[in-house]
């Protein structure tokens, strides 16, 4: 007779193997959330508790992706993260086909309501406004309520002399919102330049992946310029890119390593140095206190 496990573990249990970190949608049972999981880099076969401890990443170094409930706490000092605007979802203005059911599906998988958590958090003891993406809500597009809840944070930060952190995972504008989607990078873009004439700090971390328009608008704006080893990092799709321009891509096109070779970020962090990299530059943009 197998022993009832109680309801409450299930809580807690991630519902498949992405919220423990993967690039797989496939869905796992509880029983399977148990059992190692193959690093596409290196090949190694590692139990997920051991990825859990290392921050969703391989021994090797390569950095699964995660959740932005768990991005928060690997990052965040407990307790601290306060979220705001929770309820500010989504509205199918364009009435297009399927949306309200594919908005269901999601909220439902992926038990959040946006693509976007927002609020103010310490980091190390610094305390900054917090944006992270959720890379599994309709793969972190930019809808009118993500630019919407990315802008009212920003007008938050300047209102209260905070300076923001942004970790940004998305796919670009969400398409069944049309051209409203693609009027939240000037939207979020004002915010962010608001932000910055009031003398506030802004720091950007780009995971994988981060593309479309959030990179053409408030991932790409921040003073300082982050990103995680290997994240794809672009506008359009390099298939796009080649088949426009009728030219072979050089080899590791839009990764961060790319970019940071040709100045587009500032660095590139692995996941595990993120909290006290972060809470340094907090500290080096903090007026008026000592270093």
């Amino acid at each position: 007779m197998n022993e009832e496990v109680p309801f409450y573990q299930f809580l807690f249990r991630p519902k498949n193997e992405l919220e423990k970190g993967g690039r797989t949608p496939d869905p796992q049972t509880a029983e399977d959330s148990e059992l190692a999981k193959q690093c596409p880099a290196c090949g190694s076969r590692i139990p997920l508790s051991v990825i859990w401890e290392q921050a969703n990443t391989c021994t090797c170094g390569y950095h699964f992706r995660m959740n932005a409930r768990q991005r928060i706490q690997f990052l965040t000092d407990p307790g601290s993260f306060q979220e705001r605007d929770a309820r500010l979802t989504a509205a199918d203005a364009l009435a297009f086909p399927g949306y309200q059911k594919k908005l269901a599906t999601t909220r439902f998988s992926c038990r959040e309501q946006e693509g976007v958590i927002c609020g103010t958090a310490k980091i190390a003891g610094r305390s900054c406004a917090l944006f992270v993406m959720e890379p599994y809500f309709m793969m972190g597009s930019m809808g009118m309520a993500v630019g919407e809840k990315i802008t009212r944070l920003f007008e938050f930060a300047q209102a209260e002399r905070l300076p923001v952190v942004g970790f940004t995972a998305s796919g670009g504008a969400r398409m069944q919102e049309g051209l409203l989607s693609l009027m939240q990078m000037a939207k979020t873009s004002g915010a962010v330049k608001r932000h910055s004439d009031a003398g506030l700090f802004y720091c950007t971390v780009l995971t994988d992946p981060t593309t479309g328009g959030v990179t053409a608008s408030f991932a790409m704006e921040g003073d300082i310029i982050l990103a995680e080893p290997g994240a794809t990092v672009g506008f359009a799709g390099a298939r796009v890119v080649e088949q426009t321009t009728r030219k072979a891509l050089p080899k590791g096109f839009q990764t961060a390593e790319f970019l940071l070779k040709h100045g587009f970020v500032d660095a590139i962090v692995p996941r595990r140095d993120q909290q006290q990299v972060v809470s340094s530059l907090l500290k080096l943009h903090q007026r008026g206190e000592a270093l």
